[in-house]
């Protein structure tokens, strides 16, 4: 999934879910990505924070935002 991949599926979970919190849809989309794409999320959230471990879900959640907020621009 390309990051631009990632943001058509992000604003397609937005529009089927108007008024729900931007983290929350960030969950959905990583819920709805299955359990290897969440890892690879996390492992790149981590990375790009320094870190070796932390919560998977939380990560990679984190990560989708990221991307999503980073490619949104201003």
């Amino acid at each position: 999934m390309t990051d631009e991949e990632l943001v058509v599926e992000f604003a397609l979970t937005r529009l089927d879910n108007p008024g729900v919190e931007l983290d929350e849809i960030a969950a959905m989309v990583v819920r709805r990505v299955g359990p290897d794409r969440m890892l690879q999320f996390a492992s790149q959230n981590l990375a790009v924070r320094g870190e070796l471990r932390g919560s998977a879900f939380d990560s990679a959640v984190e990560c989708v935002l990221r991307i999503v907020l980073k490619l949104r621009g201003d």
